[in-house]
C-alpha cells in the first residue's frame, strides 16, 4: 500500500492549481490522481463543436501564470487543454500524476489519522491529507426520457463528442439549450441536413465581447509593463459585474434588469420570425440559471434547414423523437446537450467518503443541507479538503476560486506540520456560524428573489438551496488569506 502525505483528487486546473501551490509552500510528497488518459478536466473531456471558454480567458488563467498568446479574448476550448499541459510541464507536475485511475472510496482511518483511497486499478493508497479537486461538471447527466436505448441512429453526449461521426447531410437533433448547446447549435447547423433543437427552458443569451486577438495585440501583451495586468484588471471586473455583483446584490446594483433589457433587444435584433423569438425568451430574471454569451447561437434560428421544437418529449423512438403532440421527428444522429450531474447523488464527491465514526458524506449532506466553511471543510471529515464545495464558489472566475481555495488549504496544512498535527478539523462552531452567515445574505440574491419558478436551474439543489458563496472576489481571497486559525482542531501527533 502507497502512501503519500497528499492525495489530490483531479487532474483539471484544480487539481493542477492546488499541486502548485502545495509545491510552492514546500509538499513534495503528493499524488495527484486523474480518472482520464489526460489533464485538463472539463477541457480534456469536452471537445465538441465550437467549445470555447465562457468569461474572457484574460480571467479565465492562473494569476502567476498569465498568457499572452491566446488567440481570442474568448479562447477555443484546445487552447485551455493545452493551457493546462503546459502548466503541468512548467510547474515539475508530470512525474506526480496517475493517469487512467478513478478514485472509488475514501474511508478515515481514526486510528492512523489517514485516509485509505480505493481506486478503479483494484489497489489501494493512503495518504494524511487529501484534496477532493474533481470539480462538479465532469459526469454527463442523461435526459429521464423513455426510449432512449431504443434508438437506431447514432446517440452522443456533447461531454463525450464521437469525432469519428460525421454529421455533413444528417437529420440531426439535438436535445438541450444550455451552455454547451448554445456552442454546438450554431457550429454544426451549416453542415447538418436538417437540425431539431428540443428546447424545455430558453437561455438568456447575450452578445459575446469576443474578438481575434491581431498578432500586435499579442506582441503588446508581451513587450508593453503592466499591460497583462491591465487587461486583466478590465477582464475580472467585467467578469465580476456579470455574477458576483448581478447575481448575488440584486438590492444594490440592478445589474440583472439591465441585462434583461439588453438581452432582449439582443434577440429581437437576431430573430426574424416574433413566434421563435418569443418562444427563445425566457420567463424567468436574468441569473436563476446560467446565461450564455453568442453572437451566432440565436441567428442560426433563421436558418430554413433548423427548428426550434418546444413540445414536450414524450420519448425516444427507433427512428427519432416523439413529441407530446404525436409527432415523431425522425434523425439519423441524437446529440444530448443535456448538462451534467451537480448536486445529484453520486457527485459531490463522485466517489463513496466515510469520515469519522462511520459517516458517510453524502448522507451527511442529506440530513444538514449542503455546506462546508468557506467552501473547504466539512465537520467530521478530518484531513479532507475540497476546491468546490458548497458554498465555496462565487460565480467569478473559476481560477480566482482556485487560488482562493488552495490558499486556504496550505495554510491548514502549513500549521499541521508546525504544530505536528496529523488532524485538521473544522469546528461544528466555525462550520455553522459560516452557514449561517451564507444564509443571512439569501434576502439580496437573484435565486430568491422569486422569479425563478420556471429556470429549471441546477444551481438548485435537492434542499431548494444555492450553494454559491454570495460575496464579492475580494472578499473570498480576504478570507482565504486571513481566517482564524482557530476555527480549526490541530491535534495527534502519532506516526502512522
Amino acid at each position: 500500500m502507497t502512501h503519500y502525505e497528499v492525495i489530490v483528487v483531479g487532474a483539471g486546473f484544480s487539481g493542477i492549481g492546488a499541486a502548485i501551490k502545495l509545491r510552492e509552500a514546500g509538499f513534495e510528497d503528493f499524488l495527484i490522481v486523474e480518472e482520464g488518459d489526460g489533464v485538463g478536466g472539463a477541457w480534456h473531456w469536452n471537445t465538441y463543436p465550437g467549445v470555447a471558454v465562457d468569461i474572457p480567458s484574460f480571467s479565465y488563467q492562473f494569476s502567476f501564470y498569465k498568457r499572452d498568446d491566446w488567440s481570442r479574448v474568448y479562447a477555443p476550448g484546445d487552447e485551455l487543454k493545452n493551457y493546462a499541459e503546459d502548466c503541468v510541464d512548467r510547474y515539475g507536475l508530470r512525474g506526480r500524476l496517475r493517469l487512467g485511475t478513478r478514485i472509488t472510496s475514501a474511508e478515515f482511518d481514526e486510528a492512523h489519522d489517514q485516509w485509505k483511497l480505493g481506486t478503479s486499478g483494484g489497489d489501494q493508497v493512503t495518504a494524511r491529507h487529501v484534496v477532493v479537486a474533481t470539480g462538479v461538471l465532469t459526469q454527463p447527466k442523461p435526459p429521464a426520457i423513455d426510449g432512449l436505448e431504443d434508438f437506431g441512429g447514432t446517440l452522443m453526449h456533447t461531454a463525450r463528442w464521437d469525432h469519428g461521426v460525421d454529421l455533413r447531410g444528417k437529420r440531426v437533433a439535438i436535445i438541450g439549450t444550455g451552455a454547451s448547446a448554445v456552442q454546438v447549435i450554431p457550429s454544426i447547423a451549416e453542415a447538418v441536413a436538417h437540425l431539431t433543437v428540443f428546447q424545455r427552458t430558453p437561455i438568456w443569451c447575450l452578445p459575446k465581447p469576443d474578438a481575434r486577438l491581431a498578432r500586435p495585440l499579442r506582441a503588446a501583451l508581451r513587450r508593453v509593463p503592466g499591460a497583462k495586468r491591465l487587461t486583466r484588471v478590465l477582464s475580472q471586473a467585467y467578469v465580476e459585474a456579470n455574477f458576483p455583483v448581478a447575481a448575488h446584490f440584486t438590492g444594490v446594483v440592478p445589474v440583472a434588469k439591465l441585462g434583461e433589457k439588453l438581452a432582449k433587444r439582443f434577440l429581437r435584433k437576431e430573430v426574424a420570425d416574433p413566434v421563435v423569438r418569443d418562444q427563445l425568451t425566457p420567463r424567468y430574471a436574468l441569473g436563476c440559471k446560467r446565461p450564455s454569451f453568442s453572437n451566432e447561437y440565436l441567428r442560426t434560428f433563421n436558418r430554413d434547414n433548423v427548428v426550434l421544437e418546444t413540445s414536450g418529449i414524450d420519448r425516444v423512438t427507433p427512428k427519432g423523437i416523439r413529441t407530446a403532440d404525436g409527432v415523431e421527428h425522425e434523425v439519423d444522429v441524437l446529440i444530448l446537450a443535456t448538462g451534467f450531474k451537480v448536486f445529484e447523488s453520486g457527485n459531490m464527491p463522485p466517489f463513496a467518503t466515510t469520515g469519522v465514526g462511520g459517516t458517510d458524506l453524502e448522507s451527511w449532506w442529506d440530513t444538514h443541507r449542503f455546506q462546508a466553511y468557506q467552501g473547504v471543510s466539512v465537520p467530521g471529515f478530518p484531513n479532507l479538503f475540497m476546491i468546490l464545495g458548497p458554498y465555496g464558489y462565487n460565480g467569478a472566475s473559476y481560477f480566482n476560486l482556485i487560488e482562493t481555495q488552495s490558499r486556504h488549504i496550505v495554510r491548514c496544512l502549513t500549521e499541521a506540520r508546525r504544530a505536528g498535527a496529523t488532524r485538521v478539523e473544522v469546528t461544528p462552531e466555525a462550520n455553522r456560524e459560516y452557514f449561517e452567515h451564507m444564509l443571512s445574505r439569501r434576502p439580496q440574491q437573484v435565486f430568491f428573489q422569486g422569479g425563478c419558478g420556471d429556470a429549471n436551474s441546477y444551481y438548485f439543489d435537492k434542499h431548494g438551496d444555492v450553494p454559491f458563496r454570495p460575496s464579492l472576489t475580494l472578499e473570498t481571497m480576504w478570507t482565504s488569506a486571513r481566517f482564524d486559525l482557530k476555527h480549526y482542531r490541530f491535534a495527534g501527533n502519532r506516526v502512522s
